[in-house]
């Protein structure tokens, strides 16, 4: 069985160093920002996830089993203030792709403890936008701007991004983080 990264719960000193706060906003040129996820996003994100739920699946499906196909309010909610919580424990962490105004979300970003053995990643990193915004300015932006983002305000060198640098499927081979 493929386990969601986003429900391990490493302490967060094996990590990431004890001194680290992560950011809270990264801004795009496109015009769209990231900032974290919260619970009360919940009804940016749910209309979000199921507009793109048949691409979301054929990407996360395999290895997250999500988003599910009866994914409902409570639910994203219930999602959302687990993300909010490991994010304050420092064990993973979400971000939302919103528009300026905040009245879109357009995507999120999740980083995640890497699976694998000593000398691999240091951080897995998955992404996805909406369907709407698939070949979009901020969709062609994304990759290299996460990238200068980790290198700049992360304690991370060794970045992966799940999906693109690696398969899913290989991924899911790798050991998980104890």
């Amino acid at each position: 069985m493929n386990e969601n990264p986003q429900t391990s719960q490493p302490s967060a000193t094996s990590w990431l160093p004890s001194w680290f706060t992560h950011p809270a906003h990264l801004e795009l040129d496109s015009g769209f920002h990231l900032r974290p996820l919260r619970a009360v996003d919940v009804d940016l994100d749910l209309p979000a996830v199921l507009g793109s739920r048949l691409s979301l699946w054929a990407r996360y499906g395999f290895a997250w089993g999500w988003p599910p196909a009866d994914l409902d309010r409570d639910g994203d909610r219930r999602d959302l203030e687990r993300q909010e919580q490991e994010m304050s424990a420092g064990t993973s962490f979400s971000y939302g792709l919103f528009d300026e105004a905040e009245e879109a979300l357009g995507g999120c970003v999740y980083l995640d403890p890497p699976r694998g053995g000593p000398g691999g990643a240091d951080v897995d990193v998955t992404w996805w936008t909406v369907d709407a915004l698939v070949g979009s300015a901020v969709h062609a932006e994304l990759p290299g701007a996460l990238r200068g983002w980790l290198a700049r305000d992360w304690p991370f060198t060794r970045p992966r991004f799940v999906g693109f640098d690696l398969s899913w499927p290989e991924w899911a081979l790798l050991p998980d983080p104890a």
